[in-house]
């Protein structure tokens, strides 16, 4: 139910993936995915998150990515015919 009164207050389930760069190994990139419920277009919460990243770790982030459910909905699902079996 707490979900729910989220919603209704404005907020959407927010997936973040923010792609960085590792502290020991420049030359790699490592990716973080992060699942929460935010309000956009602003993103308080996400702005909170990395505002903390780059003062308390030291890795260097390269880019993110932000992906949000836009309403309240059931969930999309589909009948499939098929039956697979694996020996």
């Amino acid at each position: 139910m707490h979900d729910m009164k989220l919603q209704l207050e404005g907020y959407r389930l927010t997936t973040a993936e923010i792609v960085y760069y590792m502290p020991d190994h420049p030359s790699l990139i490592q990716s973080f995915i992060w699942q929460f419920n935010d309000l956009a277009p602003r993103y308080p919460k996400l702005h909170e998150f990395l505002d903390y990243w780059r003062v308390n770790i030291d890795a260097t982030i390269h880019s993110v990515a932000v992906m949000r459910r836009e309403r309240i909905g059931p969930a999309k699902t589909r009948a499939v015919r098929h039956e697979l079996s694996l020996h």
